[in-house]
């Protein structure tokens, strides 16, 4: 009987995992099938062209922006935040309130994020339809995220290696950047790589805060059209559907390279923190 139970778990383990592979490789498909055929380097390195034949560098340009800065800027708080809560913080009601709140933050939908930086730092700040609006309104989306998933990474971290560092003398900072940050760099590095595709896929607030501009940004408070937002457009004003999957290439193309150079980048530093 427990062999028999054993077997349904595993075929319905085995299922799930078929059936989530499967939906990956369906949309994924999907989108190749229908937009591989408009990729060309002319088209991802010219400028765009109202009239449809020109190419989208322009909101490549853009994405990149609204992902350096956004990450650049959510980061460094994120992950500060999280050695906090975890290394530093005794438990109480300040630290159950900044948990409460790092919650309701992951869970408000990214529309009253565009709301509220549309509200507030392109009207109240006069910042306008900007690059910086919009990367600001990201850093607060991918937030709670990087703070989760580092204080996950840093409770993987044995208590034994605490111990022995204070132990043998280290200071509580030394043992924090010495042991406990290298120790967590995985898992760490995979809230970012997480947080990166969240700004990469990021359309309803993007397009409150930064606008639809799709002409070439000169600098951080230019109005400019990311690639989700020109996707969405595509498809809604001109009903572009196969325009709308070769836009979707390119941005799986774009988070799979970063995807492929953060884990580069983990090896490395994983190598040197052994070393």
């Amino acid at each position: 009987m427990r062999k028999f139970k054993d077997n349904i778990l595993n075929t319905l383990l085995y299922l799930s995992a078929f059936i989530t592979v499967g939906i990956l490789v369906l949309i994924v498909g999907f989108i190749f099938v229908n937009g591989i055929k408009g990729i060309s380097l002319d088209y991802i390195f010219s400028d765009y062209s109202a009239s449809g034949d020109g190419g989208i560098f322009p909101m490549v340009v853009s994405t990149v922006y609204m992902v350096l800065i956004s990450i650049g800027i959510a980061t460094p708080i994120g992950i500060l935040s999280a050695i906090y809560l975890h290394e530093y913080a005794k438990k109480g009601k300040i630290v159950e309130i900044i948990r409460f709140a790092t919650e309701c933050l992951s869970g408000i939908p990214s529309i009253i994020y565009g709301l509220f930086g549309g509200i507030f730092f392109v009207v109240t700040l006069k910042m306008q339809y900007s690059i910086i609006s919009g990367a600001l309104t990201v850093a607060i989306i991918i937030l709670p995220v990087i703070i989760r998933t580092t204080e996950e990474a840093l409770k993987t971290v044995p208590n034994e290696y605490r111990e022995g560092s204070l132990a043998m003398g280290a200071t509580k900072f030394q043992t924090l950047y010495k042991v406990i940050l290298p120790s967590a760099l995985s898992g760490i590095l995979s809230g970012v790589i997480l947080s990166i595709g969240r700004v990469i896929g990021e359309s309803a607030a993007i397009l409150l805060t930064a606008g639809t501009v799709a002409n070439m940004p000169t600098s951080v408070f230019d109005s400019a059209r990311t690639l989700t937002v020109h996707s969405y457009l595509l498809t809604k004003e001109m009903g572009d559907i196969s325009g709308a999957a070769t836009v979707g290439v390119v941005l799986i193309v774009i988070v799979l390279a970063l995807n492929t150079l953060a884990k580069f980048i983990v090896r490395r530093l994983s190598k040197g923190s052994i070393q």
